[in-house]
């Protein structure tokens, strides 16, 4: 199996457990409350991978370089803040299936700028008319889904 289909399948199982995740969460948020869950399911989350880090030793990093970081790189722990809080937001309105399709929607957008402007030191990706057409077609796709 090529490294490429390896990614993909990765990649579309993260989707799975996010459409998962996102209507779990939902549920502890109406019985705990939006903030309570938000809280509540990254320390879950820092709890495990602190297991798999020091009970485990799974890390493969290297923590002598956090110095040299760019101070904007840390900020995937509030930005993982106000996933969660606007998953579990979103998903009692909308359904599952709409606010996961304008998440990925949304995804798909912020990722194209990125690779475009190779920011954050990854390769240059220029945006192209078939990205615009994919990009399109998510976006009519999550408003059919709206349609009742």
């Amino acid at each position: 199996m090529s490294i490429k289909v390896l990614a993909l399948l990765i990649a579309a199982l993260s989707g799975v457990t996010m459409a998962v995740q996102g209507s779990l969460n939902s549920a502890l948020g109406k019985i705990i409350g939006l903030l309570e869950t938000t809280f509540i399911v990254n320390l879950v989350g820092l709890v495990l991978v602190g297991i798999l880090l020091f009970v485990f030793s799974l890390g493969g990093g290297n923590w002598q370089h956090y110095a040299g970081v760019p101070w904007y790189f840390y900020l995937g722990g509030v930005l993982g803040v106000a996933i969660t809080y606007g998953v579990v937001k979103s998903i009692p309105s909308l359904g599952v299936a709409v606010a996961t399709t304008a998440i990925i929607v949304g995804q798909v957008l912020t990722a194209a700028l990125i690779d475009h402007l190779g920011l954050f030191g990854l390769e240059r990706i220029p945006f192209n008319w078939y990205r615009v057409a994919g990009t399109l077609l998510m976006a009519s796709g999550s408003w059919l889904l709206l349609k009742k």
